[in-house]
């Protein structure tokens, strides 16, 4: 069974850090492209980050480049998201997510907040 479990979410000051973990089971974690989600109130989902299977390439959304870093961790099989220069408008719930054996996995979220 495909497991997503995020972690790290908090009330962070804006201009303030956080960094997100998830951790994978359940399938073969360094196979496969893995991306963060994110969920802000009353929204639709927006993508923020893609990373490759092997970590060499990543992407990001316009709204977040240079200020987010994604990573990964085969050997752990864990994926991370370092947010850094957090702005009021990151407040969301982020998910990890990876589409496994052509179904799209998502896990249960970790909320983020950025308020002074």
């Amino acid at each position: 069974e495909v497991q997503l479990v995020e972690s790290g979410g908090g009330l962070v000051q804006p201009g303030g850090s956080l960094r997100l973990s998830c951790a994978a089971s359940g399938f073969t974690f360094r196979w496969y492209d893995m991306r963060w989600v994110r969920q802000a109130p009353g929204k639709g989902l927006e993508w923020v980050s893609t990373i490759n299977s092997g970590g060499s390439r990543t992407t990001y959304a316009d709204s977040v480049k240079g200020r987010f870093t994604i990573s990964r961790d085969n050997a752990k099989n864990t994926l991370y998201l370092q947010m850094n220069s957090l702005k009021p408008e990151d407040t969301a719930v982020y998910y990890c997510a990876s589409v496994v054996a052509s179904s799209d996995y998502r896990g249960q979220g970790t909320q983020v907040t950025v308020s002074s």
